[in-house]
Formats: structure tokens, C-alpha cells, sequence
């Protein structure tokens, strides 16, 4: 127990001496971009954008990947009154997943659309 304490601690320390070589040593600074900070120009209801896109992307495949897997269990149950609930309750919680993810990106868009001035009607 004490040497895997002893790995994990020397394990994070090594990971945080070569992340910063990593993140401050990717790609070539460019002073054009971002007015010369070499941030993005983007404004926040982007970034917030491409955030909830990428969060409901996963939330979906997460949801797709449960179902799948609801129907494995379903598929062997073989009987079992019990097994068979579960894969149930789990094919419903993913259909929900599933269902959440959907609405979430027609809120997305509806609200970039609403909130971006975008004269598109």
C-alpha cells in the first residue's frame, strides 16, 4: 500500500514537471492572432457555444453507447426476471440520455439564433 502511494505521488509530480513543457511548448507563437496575445478572437456566446456542443455531442454518445449496452443485457438475460428490469430500466434511462442531448441542441440553436441578431426569418 505505502510503495502505491509512494508511485502516485511520483507519478504526479513528474506529470506536473513535463505538462507545462507540453502546453507552453505546443505549436509557434503567432502575434497576429488574438491582437497579439495569440488568443482566439472569438466572442463568449461562441466559446459558450462550442462548449454546450461538445458537452450534448458526448452526452449523446454516452447515451447511444448505454443503449447499446442495455440491449447486451437484455439479450442475455435469459430469463432472469431481475436482469431483464435492469436492462430495461438502463434502455430507458439512455432513451432519455438520448432525448435530453437532442433537446439540448435545439435549445442551443434556438438561443444562437434568438441571441445572435441574426435577421434569418
Amino acid at each position: 500500500m505505502k510503495n502505491k502511494i509512494k508511485g502516485l505521488v511520483f507519478g504526479a509530480l513528474g506529470l506536473m514537471l513535463v505538462l507545462p513543457v507540453k502546453v507552453f511548448g505546443y505549436g509557434t507563437f503567432d502575434p497576429s492572432a488574438g491582437g497579439g496575445t495569440g488568443l482566439p478572437q472569438s466572442s463568449l456566446m461562441e466559446i459558450i457555444t462550442n462548449i454546450m456542443k461538445w458537452l450534448l455531442t458526448a452526452i449523446g454518445i454516452a447515451g447511444v453507447i448505454g443503449f447499446a449496452i442495455a440491449g447486451i443485457l437484455y439479450l442475455t438475460a435469459a430469463g432472469d426476471e431481475k436482469r431483464i428490469t435492469t436492462a430495461k430500466n438502463a434502455m430507458v434511462a439512455s432513451i432519455i440520455g438520448v432525448v435530453v442531448a437532442l433537446v439540448g441542441v435545439v435549445a442551443l440553436s434556438a438561443a444562437s439564433t434568438m441571441l445572435g441578431g441574426n435577421q434569418a426569418f
